[in-house]
């Protein structure tokens, strides 16, 4: 691995300008490094950096990828990082032209990464500074303390998921001025939701009374606020007194609980285990952004790669190879998704509607096939909107919003169904459905969606149990996986643990021709002297 060479980085630094005449922001500094295909192949299970601590898994993925590379030889043109200054690789087996191309890819890269307000937490440090600390913290710890180390590491990384990184992104972007007092969160936080179990439609109407007194009052707005309340709910008062000043329990973030609260992890002896709890969980919260934008972050950088190098006059001559090497990475497959090319079309096909008016109310009145074709108000406002979709949305917003019939019927989309042919013993597939709606639940079911995981330890703890509730959302959790997580987290907490969650209740075989029925049961699960027990708490 090495630095580009001068002639490379001048050749950067001109489609850094082409890029910031078009609109793209960005910092002045980057590295970009030419790297081999055995570096790729080593870098690839680290999720690119270079300095992330070291661990058994990785190797294990390493003498994996070289495996398949001598079957398959092949790897990606590029990959960036994002970091402080922003860091890109380069495969050394890319021609000048292509690398060109690729330089635009990574500016719009670069562009979404300090720009998407999903990454805001990660626009103020160098991540590969911090990571090489880590390395180096670990590498001390295991040269005290052996294999627990790498126990402690896997025990951590079972659960690092279970983050509160949307707490986390409300924190950055809320500002000191407007931050509610202690008060009004216990108010709004726990004694709507979890004393009265207010719902949703009447909690709602609180927020706007509160809001009201806000614009009305000014700097009495508090007081305004809790003089009306005491008329609905006189034991308030009371019960903030006696409750309100004890710090809330963060019962989203199953790592952060840990630490704060673990006995065991809490002892002298056992306190060097916080170290790497804390490098598992800052690594976790870095990536979430990443995990969740992934239609979104490939979709822009291929829309600016293909604008940007077309209007290049070092595109020259290489047309060809161009529209062959687009084509590969952003052709729509006819199963499964590829999100290059979903979120490039995505981005065109708002581009597009904002021009022509076709994202307004107005718009979306028209049940007339002919009238929806022709409505153009000529506003001229899509790459007004694209950027403001960049700078806001994550991958389910922007499929939730607009991944609509229109869409699906132009690029003509389908969810397909794959079944076995018992007679040749093969797989077949067919098209199952044109609905935007069934296309676009396919869509949401392969994005990024951990469960929902809350620490459920208000009520009697006496024999010190770690008591968690998953919240049901229509899917289990993996029984195959339960076992172990709850092994790593008992001896992370040093007493039992248990999880209630759903699961689907054996059924008698379905009746030829009629789908089988799902009953859910609820399922407690406990994990105490390094013993699973599974007790069934009754049909839902």
């Amino acid at each position: 691995m090495e630095l580009v060479d001068q002639h490379t980085k001048s050749i950067m630094e001109g489609c850094k300008q082409r890029a910031r005449d078009a609109g793209l922001s960005f910092q002045d500094e980057s590295l970009e490094y030419i790297v081999t295909n055995r570096d790729l192949l080593d870098l690839t299970p680290k999720n690119m950096i270079p300095t992330l601590y070291d661990y058994w898994v990785h190797d294990v993925e390493v003498l994996r990828e070289r495996g398949r590379y001598e079957l398959y030889p092949n790897n990606p043109f590029e990959t960036v990082i994002n970091t402080r200054p922003a860091i890109s690789f380069y495969n050394d087996n890319n021609p000048d032209w292509l690398n060109v191309m690729i330089f635009y890819h990574v500016l719009a890269h670069i562009d979404f990464f300090q720009n998407n307000h999903f990454f805001r937490h990660t626009w103020d440090y160098d991540f590969t500074s911090q990571a090489l600390a880590d390395k180096r913290l670990i590498a001390s710890l295991r040269a005290r303390h052996g294999r627990w180390v790498d126990y402690v590491i896997e025990f951590a990384r079972g659960i690092d998921n279970l983050v509160d990184y949307h707490g986390l992104l409300s924190r950055h972007h809320r500002t000191e001025v407007n931050q509610p007092s202690p008060k009004v969160n216990f108010y709004f936080d726990v004694f709507l939701q979890q004393i009265q179990k207010m719902k949703t439609s009447a909690f709602m109407e609180e927020i706007e009374r509160f809001n009201t007194c806000i614009r009305d009052c000014g700097e009495m707005c508090e007081e305004t606020f809790f003089a009306d309340t005491a008329k609905t709910y006189p034991e308030f008062e009371a019960i903030y007194q006696k409750q309100g000043d004890k710090s809330p329990v963060q019962k989203q973030d199953l790592l952060l609980y840990l630490l704060e609260n673990s006995e065991f992890l809490n002892r002298d002896e056992n306190k060097w285990m916080q170290s790497i709890l804390h490098v598992v969980r800052k690594t976790s919260l870095y990536f979430q952004p990443q995990i969740r934008t992934k239609i979104m972050n490939e979709g822009w950088a291929s829309y600016w790669h293909e604008k940007l190098f077309l209007a290049d006059d070092r595109i020259r001559s290489h047309e060809v190879e161009f529209a062959r090497v687009n084509a590969m990475v952003t052709s729509l497959p006819r199963v499964g998704v590829n999100p290059y090319a979903l979120g490039l079309r995505l981005f065109q096909d708002i581009e597009q509607r904002a021009d022509k008016g076709q994202l307004s109310w107005e718009f979306q009145q028209l049940a007339d096939q002919q009238q929806r074709r022709d409505y153009d108000r000529k506003l001229g406002r899509g790459r007004e909107s694209i950027f403001t979709l960049r700078e806001n949305y994550c991958d389910f917003m922007f499929i939730n919003q607009f991944v609509d019939q229109d869409f699906v019927d132009h690029h003509r989309l389908f969810v397909t169904e794959k079944t076995l042919n018992q007679q040749r013993m093969v797989w077949e597939y067919r098209v199952g459905s044109r609905r935007a709606e069934d296309y676009r639940q396919m869509l949401l079911a392969s994005l990024y969606h951990p469960p929902h995981i809350e620490i459920n330890n208000n009520g009697d703890n006496s024999d010190g149990t770690l008591r968690l509730r998953h919240t049901f959302e229509g899917k289990q959790l993996v029984r195959d996986y339960i076992a172990g997580t709850m092994l790593g987290l008992e001896y992370l907490w040093g007493n039992p643990v248990e999880l209630e969650t759903h699961e689907a209740a054996p059924a008698p075989p379905a009746e030829a021709g009629k789908p089988r029925e799902i009953k859910w049961q609820r399922v407690r699960y406990r994990m105490h002297n390094r013993e699973l027990k599974r007790e069934t708490m009754g049909t839902v």
